[in-house]
């Protein structure tokens, strides 16, 4: 079995929800990031750490069980004005500590992951070595992709990323990713605003 390091972004500046850190905003009463964990880690090596890529509250990421907490790079952040770099800044901080051939990327703000995002993304991307993402529909969800760790590919990233890049789907076309249609959208749900929260 081809193993994956999982990495969940939370180191967003969390603008639609009031600049709250949005992995600690509450859904169906529990934190957003948990709910990501319970989903994630039954398709993952059960034990190699989850990565946790959080701007803000490290000790509180901390706390959670068997993650290690990673954040943007401080010349990175330093590019863009308001210090939050966008999701290209985590993958590139998750490359660059990634333990294994694949890095399996999501966002802490869908909660209701596919159980089978893993290993239908590996399914496309493991014949050519390139990017996958998913898409449900004919909405893309970029921020659901498998990525090969590689060093040239963490050297392009942190040029592209220092030149001004912020653009996730467009880096991924650059790089001929591949799509994965998932058939339910209620996987997909983004509870990226305030009054999905509570």
């Amino acid at each position: 079995m081809t193993t994956l390091t999982g990495l969940i972004l939370a180191g967003g500046a969390g603008r639609r929800m009031g600049g709250q850190d949005k992995g600690w905003v509450l859904w169906q009463g529990k934190p957003l990031i948990e709910q990501v964990l319970e989903r994630l880690r039954p398709q993952l090596d059960p034990d190699r750490p989850i990565l946790v890529s959080a701007n803000r509250q490290h000790t509180a990421y901390q706390r959670l069980s068997a993650v290690q907490v990673i954040g943007d790079d401080p010349a990175i952040r330093a590019t863009d004005p308001d210090g939050f770099a966008g999701p290209l800044a985590g993958i590139l901080a998750g490359l660059e500590r990634a333990a294994t051939g694949w890095l399996l990327v999501v966002p802490c703000d869908l909660p209701q992951l596919p159980s089978d995002l893993a290993e239908r993304l590996l399914q496309a991307a493991a014949p050519n070595r390139r990017p996958a993402y998913a898409v449900c529909g004919d909405r893309a969800h970029p921020t659901c992709c498998l990525l090969p760790v590689s060093t040239a590919l963490s050297v392009q990233l942190r040029t592209a990323l220092m030149a001004g890049e912020r653009r996730l789907l467009g880096w991924l076309a650059g790089h001929q990713a591949q799509t994965v249609n998932f058939p339910d959208p209620q996987a997909f749900l983004n509870v990226n605003s305030l009054p999905r929260c509570g």
